[in-house]
């Protein structure tokens, strides 16, 4: 039992310290073997940070089948505000956002009970997620600052919706991702912008291709990349052509909007991480957004050359930070799929 302790005392520091390649089968070891010796609150505790290891790298499905096999009623307040937590965390990313708003205010009354600052402190920040923007919403136009509530009832509504926050375009009923196709989504997004107006084809060629003039060699490409666009989303809509260029029409009457991140920024997956306020490590980053170390480090080296963020240490030591971004939440920057997807 003092082992088990032991490797769940190392598995919160490395938490906290955002060491995400922690091994997670010496963490679920000690679990069982603390349950096995009828310590059940520590093994619970061990299963909470698990699942919040699970939180950071995206890994929603895993985190709430765990989540599911934990009965919260005897533990005690400390333990219920960190379970509320979980439970909100995965709300949040799951874009449920009533079931976020209950269980952060049930970590709230379970924090004060608990009278412990740091974890009223955690709830008020997670709290303050629902309360700041999320993403912007461009329609016909113009644009404005989404919540996730917001953000919510645009995905559910009948709109068809560009999420550049995704890569994906999508309804109510179908979704259709454009993730491994960037010259596709950035037409669709440039069409979805513009709508119900057409784009013209040098907009569209500086868009797609980044041409600074459109040569033959471009319009000729351009038409064989809307021929894919539109095969791509035939079941949702047309691309018809114009006098001047093209123009999205949607297969039934509705608005077309572009879902966009609140700050659009190059490397912004890496300061979505970096914006919990937490020292990371190049590995922690790579393991969390799923692409190699060495694309996390030419990344940071780039954000750092430009003061976006700061490295303390050396060596394997090292570790980037940088404060959260003023008056924006960045919870749809996180690599985790909507529940259509």
């Amino acid at each position: 039992m003092a082992r088990a302790r032991c490797v769940v005392a190392e598995a919160e520091i490395a938490l906290v310290s955002r060491d995400l390649a922690f091994p997670a089968k010496a963490l679920d070891t000690a679990r069982a073997t603390l349950e096995a010796h009828g310590d059940r609150l520590n093994a619970a505790h061990a299963q909470h940070l698990a699942i919040r290891r699970l939180l950071l790298i995206g890994r929603l499905d895993e985190a709430e089948r765990k989540l599911a096999g934990l009965n919260p009623a005897p533990f005690p307040p400390a333990s219920k505000a960190a379970h509320e937590l979980v439970i909100a965390g995965i709300a949040i990313r799951r874009l449920q956002i009533k079931t976020a708003r209950l269980a952060l205010a049930s970590a709230a009354r379970a924090a004060r009970e608990a009278k412990i600052p740091a974890l009223l402190a955690e709830v008020a920040s997670a709290s303050n997620v629902l309360d700041t923007p999320a993403a912007r919403l461009i329609a016909r136009g113009k644009e404005r600052p989404l919540l996730l509530e917001e953000v919510e009832a645009t995905l559910a509504s009948k709109a068809l919706v560009v999420d550049a926050c995704r890569h994906i375009v999508r309804d109510a009923g179908k979704t259709v991702s454009l993730a491994t196709r960037p010259v596709l989504f950035a037409l669709a997004r440039a069409l979805g912008e513009a709508w119900p107006s057409d784009v013209s084809r040098a907009i569209l060629i500086a868009r797609a291709f980044r041409g600074k003039e459109a040569d033959e060699s471009h319009r000729a490409r351009l038409r064989v990349e809307i021929g894919r666009l539109r095969a791509a989303l035939r079941m949702l809509a047309d691309v018809s052509a114009t006098k001047d260029g093209f123009a999205l029409v949607p297969r039934t009457e509705r608005e077309v909007v572009v879902l966009a991140r609140p700050v659009e920024e190059e490397h912004a997956a890496v300061l979505a991480f970096l914006a919990d306020g937490e020292s990371w490590s190049s590995s922690a980053l790579a393991l969390a957004l799923g692409t190699s170390q060495r694309s996390v480090q030419r990344a940071l080296d780039e954000l750092a050359s430009s003061g976006k963020v700061q490295s303390l240490g050396q060596a394997r030591a090292r570790r980037w930070m940088t404060p959260p971004t003023s008056g924006f939440t960045t919870t749809l920057l996180l690599p985790a799929p909507l529940p259509a997807d």
